[in-house]
């Protein structure tokens, strides 16, 4: 389906080819006719499948016949990150509509608050919040949300995972009871339905390709011993010269130091981001990977999800993810709309039965590659022996018109 056959005005439409943007995906083909009508809509679907053009597209086509100096859409996010890549696409989306938005996030400094409090105050026509930031501001008393009409829960799962659940029902207090809500998710646990019960009203439901990785993910395991990893990315890497743009996943800060200096050593151009990282740095190390001058970029869970980063080709999970959910979005990284990537997963004797969950989750075997000749044997598969690995298992942990208006520093 082409984005001509909604009813979106030519303004949106003129971006949307300006970007590239023709054939619409699944989400949104279900997802843009319904908001539209002014439904409530719970929407599961994996990362990259385009769910944030399925909610801002038709929300902005809304937004452009209100009158300016009120804000109409509140967008709750988890994680800075994904505040600034939700504001960056309605950027992109409104280029040519009259309509504005900020980000409010935190780990700013006082500038950026004083940039905050101007928008809320005057009216930013879309705010793209994290729950304890949007409730410092709430909390001051000059936040103007009387005219919101639209109200936005994006990656609903993660957030009640990381305890906001209380958060997002104190920031739903200061909204008007009669708005259109919107609830986009990756998975569909319990406490979210819970959560629909209390915030949405008659929603249509709609899910698309529920914990499944993308098709155009070649997905890959190798059975190793710990010791093994470090030669196992050297050796992967040195094997994929033409890959350009290549994501390592982590399980702790303490690893991303290690395969940072281990790549070094081979002189490949690496650089790490963990939750260690302010802001500014953050934004840094991803634009200089986004520009392909950091050719390797190794991370912890602060990346799975949230970061529009395209092209990437490799994604390696030095580490199996303690959470089946995690892989998925994690390998979301790549092949992301519509395109393809390889995800690699280094698998030792303690993770096995991890990895098992995960096959078991995504419906699917997963190739178990062997290991290079000079590498040695790895272990047997064996995902009935629940290990101990050093410093001791720590369970399934979670993953921790008119030229429009920009708010920014002067």
């Amino acid at each position: 389906m082409k984005f001509e056959e909604f009813e979106l005005g030519g303004d949106i439409l003129e971006a949307l080819d300006y970007m590239g943007f023709e054939k619409a995906t699944a989400i949104q083909e279900q997802a843009i006719p319904a908001i539209l009508e002014g439904r409530d809509l719970i929407a599961v679907a994996q990362t990259g499948t385009g769910k944030t053009a399925a909610f801002m597209l038709p929300v902005l086509e809304m937004a452009a016949s209100v009158p300016a100096g009120a804000t109409t859409t509140l967008v709750i996010v988890p994680t800075r990150e994904l505040a600034i890549q939700i504001d960056q696409q309605i950027q992109a989306f409104s280029y040519f509509v009259d309509v504005n938005s900020i980000a409010i996030y935190g780990g700013g400094g006082s500038d950026d608050w004083t940039i905050q409090k101007r928008a809320l105050t005057s009216g930013a026509d879309i705010v793209v919040a994290t729950p304890g930031k949007l409730i410092s501001h709430l909390n001051m008393g000059y936040v103007k949300f009387d005219k919101v009409s639209h109200l936005i829960l994006d990656e609903a799962d993660r957030m009640l995972d990381m305890g906001f659940v209380d958060d997002i029902k104190k920031i739903i207090s200061y909204l008007p009871k009669k708005r259109q809500n919107l609830m986009f998710s990756a998975t569909m646990p319990p406490k979210i339905k819970s959560l629909i019960k209390e915030i949405l009203h008659d929603p249509i439901e709609i899910t698309i390709a529920l914990s499944k990785p993308a098709e155009g993910v070649l997905q890959a395991a190798y059975l190793v011993h710990e010791n093994q990893k470090k030669g196992l990315i050297n050796s992967l890497i040195a094997d994929k010269p033409n890959y350009k743009s290549i994501l390592i996943f982590s399980s702790t800060k303490k690893k991303v130091n290690e395969i940072i200096r281990a790549l070094r050593n081979k002189n490949y151009n690496v650089e790490g981001i963990s939750s260690d990282f302010d802001q500014k740095e953050r934004e840094a190390v991803l634009a200089r990977f986004r520009a392909k001058r950091t050719r390797v970029l190794v991370a912890t869970d602060v990346l799975s999800r949230g970061i529009d980063i395209k092209d990437i080709n490799l994604v390696i999970n030095y580490d199996v993810p303690g959470n089946a959910e995690d892989y998925v979005h994690r390998i979301g990284r790549t092949a992301r709309a519509d395109t393809t990537g390889v995800a690699l997963t280094l698998v030792n004797e303690d993770d096995m039965y991890k990895f098992d969950a995960i096959e078991k989750l995504i419906g699917k075997k997963v190739l178990k590659a062997p290991l290079p000749p000079e590498l040695g044997e790895g272990p047997e598969w064996n995902p009935k022996k629940r290990g101990f690995s050093r410093g001791g298992y720590k369970g399934r942990g979670r993953s921790n018109g008119r030229k429009k208006q920009r708010y920014k520093k002067k």
